[in-house]
């Protein structure tokens, strides 16, 4: 029995995630929430070259925010920041070339920018899907590396830039984000999923899949709506710190029936883990 319900949510789920599962729950939207001006608000954005954190940068950038694009490779990252910048007209897009599977990279990277620039909402969009084992120059797992400590280093270097301005905002890992929005009550942290959108990594990660659901994928803009809500609307901020969305509704972070739940032990322990890593290779930069 239990077999069977897992299957009946996950496609269920599956369904939700969808094109169709969107433009189901974009009738409840409220267009009002997005009729912003953010200029003035500073904005920076993981992994922005392609994919949801491409569209999510050029939806800020019509909304007038300053944007700061980070992003691994620089041909690319450029041909991106002259397309938001045509297509949006707006100026401020500005450009950082950073490896975040490189934690001592990713350090450098926060300590110049929490000296240069103020910081109004991090959006951490960056992420890989390595399907092969695969370690870094520092003997990481690339995933971890990417996907966890470079966006757990990112994250804490600048928060005390975030802590310093008005209605600060981060998105993350739901572990990450449910630990850091009760640490720092002053700045709100949500984390969202985007459904199952027709990006890149999607194509180059898990190309069965991607044949399979190609014709019912969102498109990057659907997979981008949400953060872009949680980034610049008012609604989002009158909700509680540290929830999990989809769709711009808070959800369960665990599927019923699913037994993905950790102790409170395990997750005090990554957190412990993840600073020990962090700060291991802040010491180990020239001049520290």
């Amino acid at each position: 029995m239990s077999w069977y319900r897992n299957t009946v949510w996950f496609v269920k789920g599956l369904r939700e995630y969808t094109r169709g599962g969107y433009e189901s729950a974009s009738k409840h939207f409220n267009p009002a929430d997005m009729e912003v001006d953010v200029a003035g608000r500073s904005f920076l954005v993981t992994g922005a070259n392609s994919g949801i954190g491409k569209a999510t940068a050029k939806e800020i950038a019509r909304r007038g925010g300053t944007v700061h694009l980070v992003c691994r490779n620089k041909e690319r990252a450029e041909v991106a920041q002259e397309e938001i910048v045509t297509e949006t007209g707006n100026q401020n897009i500005f450009l950082h070339i950073v490896d975040m599977s490189n934690p001592k990279e990713v350090w450098k990277f926060a300590e110049k920018f929490r000296n240069e620039h103020k910081l109004n909402v991090l959006i951490n969009n960056a992420g890989c899907m390595v399907n092969n084992r695969e370690l870094t120059e520092d003997g990481l797992e690339k995933n971890f590396a990417t996907n966890t400590l470079g966006t757990y280093i990112l994250t804490t270097a600048l928060l005390p830039l975030l802590g310093k301005e008005a209605d600060a905002r981060v998105r993350q890992q739901v572990v990450l984000t449910e630990h850091w929005a009760k640490a720092h009550r002053n700045i709100h942290f949500s984390v969202m999923h985007p459904g199952w959108a027709d990006t890149p990594a999607v194509r180059s990660s898990m190309p069965d899949f991607y044949e399979k659901m190609k014709n019912s994928l969102r498109t990057e803009a659907q997979g981008a709506d949400t953060v872009v809500w949680l980034a610049v609307s008012a609604e989002a901020a009158k909700l509680p710190s540290g929830l999990f969305f989809q769709d711009r509704q808070p959800v369960a972070t665990h599927l019923p029936l699913a037994s993905t739940h950790s102790p409170l032990e395990d997750e005090e322990k990554l957190m412990a883990v993840l600073e020990e890593f962090s700060q291991n290779f802040r010491l180990s930069l020239p001049g520290t």
